[in-house]
């Protein structure tokens, strides 16, 4: 009889823009990962679904949530909770379910600091460029030049956790950046030794990021 085989933790961050979500949604679909889905406060975009994209509940459910212990990282981000269920995500691992997390950096450490008995898998995306991050978030937030410029002045913080993560790479094309994210947890997945990347390039970027 085979022993049960228990899924893995991959967590993707990025500052807001960088296109952590579209990633996440392709490996999701390609790899057969499940996303965990987040509980949060804020309302709705206009594409989004309830129980697909987020769980979208009050100010007062999520902390009588966050009071119960429901969540296995929780972090305010621009005025709004987010949050990821705790119990249904270890179910999924027990199950041998690959879970793939859309989070910042604060969900991250959390989930770090709880020391799981599963593989986690840390990455984090940059943006090619200022420039190009101004361009994505104007797209997003329907040219809302107030939101874009308070998210830019967010990414500076959110910017300087690049060195907590196992991984760092640059989307500067959606399917080499995905080609790279890929390659990088299917070798971390068979070893535990941290694969190598070019930090020294990583630090160069920033550098120029934060210019």
């Amino acid at each position: 009889m085979s022993e049960k085989k228990e899924g893995i933790i991959v967590i993707l961050s990025s500052p807001s823009g960088a296109g952590k979500t579209t990633l996440v949604k392709k490996i999701s679909t390609e790899k057969n990962y499940s996303i965990s889905i987040s509980h949060t406060t804020r309302k709705p975009r206009s594409y989004e679904i309830d129980g697909n994209h987020y769980f979208f509940v009050s100010n007062s459910e999520f902390l009588q949530l966050i009071q119960n212990e429901k969540f296995l990282e929780y972090a305010k981000v621009f005025n709004n909770y987010y949050g990821s269920s705790k119990d249904i995500i270890i179910n999924k691992l027990k199950k041998g379910k690959n879970i793939i997390f859309d989070i910042d950096w604060q969900g991250t450490e959390q989930i770090m600091q709880k020391k799981l008995n599963y593989k986690i898998i840390t990455i984090f995306i940059l943006p090619p460029s200022k420039e190009e991050l101004f361009k994505r978030l104007l797209n997003r937030d329907q040219n809302d030049e107030k939101i874009a410029n308070e998210r830019m002045q967010q990414f500076k913080k959110d910017v300087l956790h690049w060195k907590d993560y196992d991984f760092v790479v640059i989307n500067d094309d959606l399917q080499k950046c995905y080609d790279q994210i890929i390659n990088f947890i299917e070798k971390e997945s068979k070893v535990s030794s941290i694969y190598a990347y070019d930090k020294a390039q990583i630090e160069k970027h920033i550098e120029k990021l934060l210019k």
